[in-house]
C-alpha cells in the first residue's frame, strides 16, 4: 500500500487539471468567482490565458462553456454543486446535454460535508438532477487517486460529464501502483457473501472501515465502490445481488434520486433483492462541523456497521 494522502477531492481535481493541461492545449477552465474554493485557482496560476472567471453568473458560464466546446475546446465549468447543477440546470439541459457537447461540469462542495455553509450550500440533489439528463456521465470519485483518474477519464470521454467534488479532506485508500479506473465499472474493495455494501464518493472510506470492523465480528460483507453513477455497472450489482441476497447503499446525497435509486433500478429489473439505503433521508442539512454532520446523518463507520449487522442478524 502506498503512502496515505489526506486531501479533499476538490484539491485533487485542481491538481489533475493543471497537470493534464500541459499536454492538452484544448483544456480551458471556467469558474463562477469561486476559484479559491473549487481549487481551479491552481490551474489559473499556471495557465491564466486559459482561465475565465465568469463571475457570479453560473447560467452564463454554462453557455460560454457550450460555445467553447462547439469550437473544439474541452471546457471545465466549476462552481459549488448547488449553483452549478441547481441554478444552471436549464442551461446545462438545453445548451450542453441536448446538443451533447463536450463540456465537463465540476460541482464542488457537494453533500452535507460542506459543513458550516449550511443548507443553502449543501447540495444533496446534484446527482439526481444530472442523472436525469440524457447522455450525461455522472462521476463521484472517492479519494485523491480516484479523482485524478476520473479527471483523465472525463477528458478522454467525448460528451458531457458531471464530476462531483468534495470539500472535506479525507484519507486515500487506493494504491496508485495497482489502481485502475474504468468509466462505468465499479470496483470491489472487500470480498464477502453475507451481504453487499455499495458506496460512492466521500463515504466509501467510512464503508471500508465498517466492513473491516464487521469482519472482525464474523460478518463477511462485500464492498463495492461505484465511482460512475451513470452509466452504472449493472454487471457488478447483479452479481452481488445473486451471491449475497441483500444490498446496502451508502451515499452523501438524498436517498431519493441518487446511488440508492440507481441500484434499485438495476436490481428491480434484473435481480430483485432487498435494498437498504443509507443517506440523507429526504431532508435539508444544517450548519455545523462537517465530521459531526456526517455522524448525525449516519454517514459514519459506526452507523454503517450497526445497520449491516442488524440486517445480517435478521
Amino acid at each position: 500500500m502506498s503512502e496515505i494522502i489526506t486531501k479533499a477531492t476538490r484539491e485533487s481535481f485542481g491538481m489533475a487539471l493543471c497537470d493534464l493541461a500541459a499536454s492538452n492545449k484544448d483544456i480551458v477552465v471556467l469558474d463562477a468567482d469561486l476559484a479559491a474554493a473549487t481549487k481551479t485557482s491552481i490551474f489559473r496560476s499556471k495557465y491564466p490565458d486559459r482561465f475565465i472567471n465568469c463571475g457570479i453568473s453560473e447560467c452564463n458560464m454554462m453557455g460560454i462553456a457550450a460555445g467553447l466546446a462547439s469550437c473544439g475546446k474541452i471546457p471545465f465549468a466549476a462552481s459549488f454543486a448547488m449553483f452549478a447543477t441547481g441554478r444552471a440546470y436549464e442551461q446545462i439541459r438545453n445548451s450542453i446535454a441536448y446538443p451533447a457537447l463536450n463540456v465537463k461540469i465540476a460541482g464542488s462542495h457537494a453533500g452535507i460535508s460542506t459543513g458550516e455553509d449550511g443548507a443553502t450550500h449543501q447540495c444533496c440533489e446534484d446527482i439526481a438532477l444530472m442523472r436525469t439528463l440524457p447522455g450525461m456521465v455522472v462521476l463521484n470519485p472517492a479519494d485523491h487517486f480516484e479523482m485524478i483518474e476520473a479527471v483523465k477519464a472525463s477528458i478522454a470521454h467525448n460528451g458531457p460529464v458531471y464530476l462531483r467534488l468534495g470539500r472535506l479532506a479525507i484519507d486515500s485508500f487506493n494504491d496508485p501502483a495497482t489502481y485502475k479506473f474504468e468509466l462505468g465499472k465499479g470496483i470491489q474493495l472487500h470480498d464477502g457473501n453475507d451481504i453487499t455494501v455499495i458506496a460512492s464518493g466521500l463515504v466509501v472510506n467510512e464503508a471500508l472501515k465498517a466492513v473491516r470492523e464487521l469482519e472482525a465480528q464474523g460478518i463477511n460483507a462485500r464492498l463495492i465502490n461505484i465511482h460512475t453513477i451513470k452509466p452504472i455497472d449493472k454487471e457488478i450489482i447483479v452479481k452481488a445481488a445473486k451471491e449475497t441476497g441483500h444490498i446496502v447503499t451508502v451515499e452523501e446525497h438524498n436517498i431519493i434520486g441518487g446511488l440508492g435509486d440507481a441500484v434499485c433500478a438495476v436490481t428491480s429489473e434484473l435481480c430483485p433483492v432487498p435494498v437498504t439505503k443509507i443517506g440523507v433521508n429526504d431532508q435539508f442539512g444544517f450548519s455545523g462541523p462537517a465530521k459531526e454532520l456526517l455522524e448525525l446523518f449516519g454517514l459514519c463507520k459506526e452507523n454503517i456497521a450497526k445497520i449491516v449487522a442488524g440486517i445480517v442478524a435478521k
